[in-house]
């Protein structure tokens, strides 16, 4: 299997604490996202340890610079640096950490180190990552994000020159095919996150339903619906991921047809976890399948008024 070093940016605007409790761990459950692992968390790590909040953090860098701000200024970036499941295997602890420190290497090279204010590695997640986020100032004391990144095309040479830095030290990755050349956007994480979350809610929704009786019918009605009222939200917000990334999704299930005759082919360990994320569409329509097969009168009182959405199909 191909090898591929990653590396994204996701520009962030307003209050980090939601960010900063994911990255950093400070809370002692994660129900939003099932992958982490708590007991492995220990085995986490810092390349450059924030000395203080996130939002202290960028305060103060702003401030020193003497940077202009508006209300819609990003004030950070969160850099996501990590490889294909594939590379991680068999590596020792000092590998991986080598790999990341690499990473940030290049990043502080060409943003500056003094605006990394936190650069941590998660091992408590299905593959090893770094959260590296950084204040985007220019050399000249401004605030600016566009500058920096730039554009597609500046985004494609950060993606050549990334990988030109780190293939000297680890000559087994690949450079990914550039989004530029193939026209697909990026799916964040957190819509695949997402599928697995709501699968698990209606998965405890209809076991609910199912346990109803003329006993304790009052009751569990009562459960059910307390649970569609957390349900329907983040349902609404998934669907709003489902149109916006509809081309890469659909891409995405056809990829899953190539890689299931690969698993009877005798890959499938090594490409579990592809599949995985390419049945997105298939979690987005059985989602839909559950919600259509709620009594109505069930759906309509916890269900908050819909607005036409033009579902996927």
């Amino acid at each position: 299997m191909a090898q591929y070093a990653i590396m994204r940016f996701a520009k962030q605007k307003g209050g980090a604490g939601a960010l900063e409790a994911h990255h950093e761990r400070t809370k002692e459950k994660y129900a939003s996202n099932p992958d982490i692992d708590t007991a492995r968390s220990r085995h986490n790590f810092h390349i450059v340890q924030p000395a203080q909040s996130y939002l202290r953090e960028t305060n103060s860098r702003i401030e020193t610079a003497g940077c202009r701000t508006r209300k819609d200024s990003v004030r950070f970036v969160d850099t996501l640096v990590t490889a294909s499941p594939d590379f991680f295997k068999g590596k020792k602890r000092e590998e991986v950490q080598a790999f990341f420190q690499t990473a940030a290497n290049f990043l502080a090279r060409k943003i500056g180190m003094d605006n990394i204010f936190s650069a941590v590695v998660h091992m408590d997640e299905r593959t090893p990552h770094m959260h590296l986020c950084f204040t985007p100032i220019t050399q000249d004391g401004r605030l600016s994000a566009k500058e920096i990144i730039g554009n597609r095309a500046q985004l494609t040479r950060w993606q050549d020159e990334f990988f030109a830095h780190m293939v000297k030290s680890f000559p087994n990755i690949e450079r990914g095919e550039s989004a530029s050349k193939t026209g697909r956007r990026h799916i964040p994480t957190r819509v695949f996150k997402q599928a697995v979350r709501l699968t698990r809610q209606a998965a405890q929704i209809q076991a609910t339903l199912d346990g109803i009786n003329p006993l304790n019918a009052g009751k569990k009605r009562d459960e059910v619906l307390a649970l569609l009222q957390k349900f329907f939200p983040g349902m609404e917000r998934f669907e709003t991921q489902v149109r916006k990334y509809k081309r890469e999704i659909n891409q995405l299930e056809k990829e899953n047809t190539a890689l299931a005759k690969k698993a009877e082919a005798g890959e499938k360990a090594s490409i579990g976890k592809q599949m995985e994320e390419a049945k997105i569409k298939s979690d987005y329509q059985n989602l839909r399948r559950f919600v259509d097969s709620l009594p109505e009168e069930i759906r309509r009182q916890a269900q908050p008024p819909q607005r036409n959405k033009g579902y996927m199909r």
